[in-house]
């Protein structure tokens, strides 16, 4: 392969990347989001069918539209979904509050 086949191939490559990156952006924060949402609803069972078949519609679809039938465009997109998930995880953490100590009588 020549250096201008090797360039494209990369350039499509990290294309390929960045869009797994959105799609799975969308995917964890609208998990995210439908936690939060669903756990102070009368119905949250309703919320979690909902979004989870909403969720994987776009994302299995927007994976197969990037990947085109190229299994390295699959794996370069698949690895944007995996480092979205660990970006938005990192987001989204809780800050570790150390929790209070409480004295308790007779303790040494």
């Amino acid at each position: 392969m020549t250096t201008a086949v090797w360039f494209l191939l990369v350039l499509v490559l990290m294309r390929c990347l960045i869009s797994g990156l959105i799609l799975g952006w969308l995917f964890y924060q609208g998990l995210w989001w439908t936690v939060r949402r669903g756990l102070a609803s009368r119905h949250p069972a309703t919320w979690f069918l909902v979004s989870l078949v909403v969720r994987m519609v776009v994302v299995v679809g927007g994976v197969i539209l990037v990947a085109q039938g190229d299994w390295r465009r699959l794996l370069a997109c698949l690895a944007g979904v995996a480092l979205a998930r660990v970006l938005v995880g990192w987001r989204v953490r809780a800050p570790l509050d150390p929790a209070p100590v409480v004295a308790v009588a007779g303790a040494p």
